[in-house]
């Protein structure tokens, strides 16, 4: 039970430390400490959800009618379009200092509907979550509930990690040029993410 809890945690682990939306969009709360707990709260949970779909079977549904898959890709790819454009016009603002301590504030409900279309309409969180683990998950059919307690761990452990973790860098991000680069790198990101979806589609 341990062995499978812990190759759950592992294969969930490795697949969110990659770079993505959510990940930006955590760390960037983080160094703003903006709903900082309510953000990584948001994702954790998400992932959990997802993680639980894929390992009850839900992966099957997906395969099995994939223009579920399609579509979240084309809506996804629109989203993070936008998304990154709104990063890239503020990497040009480079007189508009984002201080950590003296950042505007932001409605909470936009942050927190931000998170979870990032999340939602995100079709590589379906990929990682409830396709591919889920399809880990079979190998364990006697534990597989042990498989998605450690890949929900590592879930939970990731993102309150990244978003209170990002406080380390903040005296990096006093100043304002390292803002434009941060927000330019979340833009470059973005369209990557939207680019490789609509080529993928």
């Amino acid at each position: 039970m341990l062995n499978t809890y812990l190759q759950g945690f592992a294969v969930s682990l490795s697949l969110i430390v990659a770079i993505g939306a959510q990940n930006a969009f955590v760390l960037k709360q983080g160094l703003k400490k903006q709903s900082v707990f309510w953000v990584c709260f948001a994702c954790a949970l998400s992932d959990s959800i997802l993680i639980a779909f894929g390992v009850a079977g839900f992966s099957a549904v997906l395969q099995r009618y994939p223009e579920i898959i399609q579509f979240a890709k084309w809506g996804g790819a629109v989203f993070l379009l936008w998304y990154g454009f709104q990063h890239a016009v503020q990497a040009l603002k480079s007189q508009q200092a984002l201080q950590a301590s003296q950042t505007e504030e932001s409605r909470f409900a936009q942050i927190i509907l931000l998170c979870l279309a990032l999340t939602w309409l995100n079709p590589h969180v379906y990929l990682d979550t409830v396709i591919l683990l889920g399809a880990i998950s079979t190998q364990f059919e006697q534990t597989r509930l042990y498989f998605a307690l450690g890949a929900i761990t590592a879930s939970w452990l990731f993102f309150f990690s990244l978003g209170y973790g990002a406080r380390v860098l903040i005296p990096v991000f006093e100043k304002p040029k390292a803002w434009n680069i941060l927000d330019g790198a979340i833009a470059l990101v973005m369209w990557g993410i939207a680019l490789s979806l609509a080529v993928s589609a």
